[in-house]
């Protein structure tokens, strides 16, 4: 089966199509967005039982690359890359839990939470970066001079791109906002080699460095504005329809910053709509935090209009971006979708996800903007108590400690802290002991 890929511009005036090893992120003809475009009439020619039972035979399996979450549905991501220029550290095949004890607490039988950050750097990154890096190296296997691999990150891009150029053996460099991502997250492009520059801005500072890196042709880039990273991340939706044998839910809630990832998770369920492998669409949630939200802003005005802003500080780092470059790609997605916008305090991400730890989770704050949105939408009756949510985690928890210890500790400043759980400071006694550990049962 030959089922040519290829950039495509996304404005329907124009449609101007690239060479994938073409080293290109906006259309020449009107500076568009790109999308990577299928032939679905070539990807038809297989019935959707089909589609179905071989990804099924391939999931999780042992077979190079095709049991990795992504390279198992390699016709409908990059069907043209040689298997030997293929960079894959399994990723995907993350868990889609039932929080059957948090949906009890709020009322709901049917809560999932897809855990995106059990892969390999930590992060649903992952997923993109593999199609990225190993379009780079069929590249360079064909004679394109790229000296490095280039993003702007807030801490998730930069470990990801980091593992999967130090896996492939392509230099790397990365530019972080001095001083406003974790110490987990800024020690993962360290340890894989990365040239790692912490720059004195905020991210968007840092992305348009980025930009004005790349306008050198030997310096490629990885952020979203590439739209390789899309077709790796629309994998997510394919791997929660299937471990759920095949069944679409009502809502995905989605953390949302760049909005990269959410025209991802929209754009896998339109291609097994398109191609019949699913015959209804879920509603999506794009989750902001309160103190980056252009987005939410935007679906106030019913999207009449898109500003940037200028972001204020919020602990949900990953996703502090007031400049997010996929917009253009989302919001169509987003009203096809009948979607709705969320924009969370810091305190109601903090408080959420300390909620949800307590039944057992270990949410990053990302995670937290998400749940918030749950809770609130669920008291505003959006979201019905019995219906079937998923809710997208999008990092490990482990990546930031910094964030739980500081609300255990009390010490962020301008929040009313609800859930705090602190050492108890007792003597050796026995007595002292069994006292306070009966005090603080039930």
């Amino acid at each position: 089966m030959n089922e040519k890929t290829s950039f495509k511009c996304i404005s329907q005036e124009c449609e101007e199509t690239y060479d994938l090893n073409e080293i290109i992120y906006r259309c020449r003809r009107c500076n568009s967005l790109l999308e990577v475009s299928h032939n679905l009439d070539s990807l038809n020619r297989r019935s959707p039982s089909a589609w179905m039972r071989l990804f099924d035979e391939r999931y999780m399996k042992t077979s190079y690359p095709f049991g990795s979450g992504v390279w198992g549905k390699k016709e409908w991501v990059h069907p043209d890359i040689e298997i030997d220029n293929i960079v894959s550290l399994y990723e995907g095949g993350t868990n889609l839990f039932w929080a059957e004890r948090f949906g009890r607490e709020l009322g709901m039988s049917d809560l999932w939470i897809k855990q995106c950050g059990n892969s390999h750097t930590g992060s649903f990154k992952d997923l993109g970066m593999t199609v990225l890096i190993s379009n780079v190296k069929q590249m360079i296997s064909t004679g394109v001079e790229i000296k490095a691999v280039i993003c702007a990150s807030t801490g998730d891009t930069s470990a990801s791109l980091a593992a999967y150029c130090a896996a492939a053996g392509i230099p790397t460099v990365v530019l972080l906002p001095k001083g406003k991502i974790s110490i987990s997250q800024l020690i993962q492009p360290l340890s894989n080699g990365a040239i790692t520059l912490a720059v004195d801005t905020d991210f968007d500072g840092c992305m348009n460095l980025a930009r004005m890196l790349s306008d050198d042709k030997t310096f490629y880039l990885a952020n979203s504005i590439n739209p390789l990273r899309i077709e790796g991340q629309k994998t997510i939706s394919v791997e929660i329809v299937q471990q759920d044998d095949w069944n679409v839910p009502d809502w995905i809630i989605v953390p949302s910053g760049n909005l990269g990832n959410i025209t991802a998770v929209g754009m896998g369920f339109k291609m097994m709509y398109d191609l019949g492998l699913i015959s209804s669409l879920p509603r999506l949630v794009a989750a902001q935090s309160a103190n980056s939200a252009p987005l939410f802003k935007s679906y106030e005005t019913n999207y009449q209009t898109f500003e940037p802003i200028k972001s204020k500080p919020t602990l949900a780092s990953a996703i502090q971006i007031g400049n997010p470059v996929s917009a253009p790609r989302a919001i169509p997605i987003l009203k096809e979708f009948d979607s709705v916008v969320t924009a969370i305090t810091e305190s109601e991400l903090s408080d959420a996800a300390a909620k949800a730890d307590r039944t057992g989770l270990y949410c990053c704050p990302q995670t937290g903007v998400a749940i918030a949105s749950l809770m609130k939408l669920l008291d505003s009756r959006i979201i019905q108590k019995n219906e079937k949510v998923i809710v997208l985690s999008t990092a490990n928890g482990l990546k930031f400690t910094d964030f739980k210890s500081r609300y255990h500790e009390r010490t962020i400043e301008g929040i009313d802290i609800q859930l705090d759980n602190s050492p108890i400071e007792i003597s050796s006694d026995y007595k002292t002991l069994l006292n306070t550990v009966n005090n603080n049962i039930g």
